[in-house]
């Protein structure tokens, strides 16, 4: 189970209450005016939705977060994880791509240097190819009318070694002639999985890159959850055996051994 629901909450042009002292507080200024916000003091907290409180007295803190929780803001309180409504994670910038790394506040220095390992490893280029599918979203949409064949289009292009593949940092030179051709053929079909454990770090790549992208997952009951939770959140879930319709696309069926 994860222990926070992870969102991107865009603030452009909106107020956003930060209060702090010091270095605490001129960061927490300075992430919201990153994102397009406008840093305010609680005499505005009626104007706004989220607030940051930096300071160094821990009394001070918690009095000013039960005022604005009080009046309907989400609150984040620094080093306090257990008076936050929401915390800020490290964040990888690729705009318009955001990777953010969060430890649910367990650990600051943490995500830092997760952020700073995955930062060597994902390309420049991941930014314009998103932009540029971004740009080409209603030429998409009229190759591959239905949002199914549309997805799993997306999934076989950029799939590891696919024509626009994201960690290929030429991909985004690519998307007009990928759309223009043929393309890759969409993965469907059935695909079976016979479980080695019940830990889902035994699975394979080629195992997680399937229930990445599979349509519809066939399980046997005592499948773990967290194996299950390594497929797309909108995959079609049932139970073996199963005996009605299913979409077509790719089925993975789960077994254990």
């Amino acid at each position: 189970m994860i222990r926070s629901l992870p969102l991107l909450h865009r603030i452009t042009g909106t107020r956003v209450v930060v209060i702090g002292t010091g270095e605490m507080g001129e960061a927490k200024a300075r992430l919201v005016e990153r994102a397009g916000g406008i840093p305010c003091g609680e005499p505005e907290a009626h104007h706004a939705k989220l607030a940051f409180i930096a300071l160094e007295d821990g009394k001070a803190a918690e009095a000013i977060a039960t005022r604005l929780r009080s009046k309907g803001l989400l609150v984040n309180v620094a080093d306090r994880p257990d008076l936050c409504d929401f915390t800020t994670p490290s964040i990888i910038d690729r705009d318009p791509v955001l990777i953010a790394i969060g430890t649910s506040g367990a650990s600051a220095g943490l995500a830092k240097q997760l952020r700073l390992r995955l930062e060597r490893l994902l390309p420049p280029g991941l930014g314009p190819l998103a932009a540029k599918l971004e740009a080409m979203r209603g030429a998409i949409r009229t190759r591959h009318p239905a949002a199914a064949d549309r997805r799993r289009a997306l999934d076989a292009a950029l799939g590891e070694g696919g024509p626009l593949d994201p960690m290929d940092n030429g991909s985004a030179d690519r998307v007009d002639s990928w759309l223009a051709g043929a393309g890759t053929p969409a993965i469907s079909g059935t695909v079976e999985i016979a479980l080695t454990s019940d830990d889902p770090e035994d699975l394979t790549l080629r195992q997680c890159r399937l229930l990445g992208t599979a349509d519809v997952v066939l399980h046997d009951a005592g499948v773990p959850t967290e194996i299950l939770d390594r497929a797309r959140a909108d995959a079609l879930r049932r139970i073996l055996p199963f005996a009605g319709d299913l979409p077509a696309g790719l089925i993975v069926v789960l077994q254990r051994r």
